[in-house]
């Protein structure tokens, strides 16, 4: 299934195999979202326009949020690439938003994450299911063949550091890691590094099947350059070692979105 990217998809053959649980690791800024925004954009475009042989075009891209509004990632992806018509694209994306799960034990106002009256959100939480539970409800809704996108999982490994309801966060994501193979879908999970402390972020990455890690490194002339690493991927790691294509200069631009080159070429 292709990432979008269109100078790391010929890298990968074609893209990732379906059925895969792919942690985007990053710094702040490093990368890690504007890989996600073009994958998105560019993909979309790949289900207007029909699969190429060998190739499995997503059926439909989900884009779950814990503390996120809809509008306010449908903008950012927008300003992102403001010319690549992403602004009705994005449209086509279906959102699952569970910010009244995430924050209705919290000290924030109802009235900020809310819509509805003080009785009918009183009801609500009375009923409230476990944030992991209506989590799996939206998995159990993914499609066979699709995208789905956790944005992000630092939102909710952070709430759940202690140690029960951590190995619920972990026990979750092995479950999706199954889940993949089932539906044959993708699943890209966003993390930022350095929040968790490194045996967490050890255990979430070696939950999953494939582990970008997205850093900022200096060049040779004291520049800063946003690299992106594979640091695993189970079932592709040995032709990118063969060919020595495991590190990444990466590019932003508001017209090409997301690129990468090989690390040798540049630094």
């Amino acid at each position: 299934m292709p990432t979008g990217i269109a100078t790391l998809d010929p890298i990968l053959e074609g893209g990732v195999p379906t059925g895969s649980l792919v942690l985007l690791l990053g710094e702040i800024g490093a990368g890690n979202y504007e890989f996600l925004y073009s994958s998105i954009v560019n993909t979309l475009g790949l289900m207007k326009g029909g699969a190429n042989a060998g190739l499995i075009v997503p059926k439909k891209i989900r884009y779950v949020t814990f503390t996120r509004l809809k509008e306010d990632v449908q903008h950012e992806i927008a300003q992102s690439f403001p010319s690549s018509g992403s602004i009705d694209a994005v449209n086509a994306i279906q959102f699952d938003d569970l910010s009244e799960f995430y924050f209705d034990r919290s000290i924030v106002p109802d009235e900020w994450y809310s819509h509805s009256d003080t009785l009918t959100r009183l009801q609500q939480r009375s009923e409230r299911e476990n944030i992991f539970v209506r989590l799996s409800s939206c998995f159990n809704q993914a499609e066979k063949d699709s995208v789905v996108i956790l944005d992000s999982i630092t939102d909710i490994a952070t709430q759940n550091t202690i140690p029960n309801q951590w190995s619920y966060l972990t026990g979750m994501l092995r479950g999706l890691q199954r889940l993949s193979k089932q539906r044959n879908i993708i699943i890209y999970l966003l993390l930022s590094k350095g929040i968790l402390g490194p045996v967490k972020e050890t255990e979430l990455a070696d939950i999953a099947d494939a582990v970008l890690l997205f850093k900022w490194e200096e060049s040779a002339g004291a520049r800063r350059q946003r690299v992106m690493y594979f640091e695993k991927f189970r079932g592709v790691m040995p032709h990118l070692e063969e060919q020595d294509l495991v590190k990444f200069a990466v590019r932003i631009s508001m017209t090409g979105g997301f690129e990468v080159s090989n690390i040798r070429v540049v630094i």
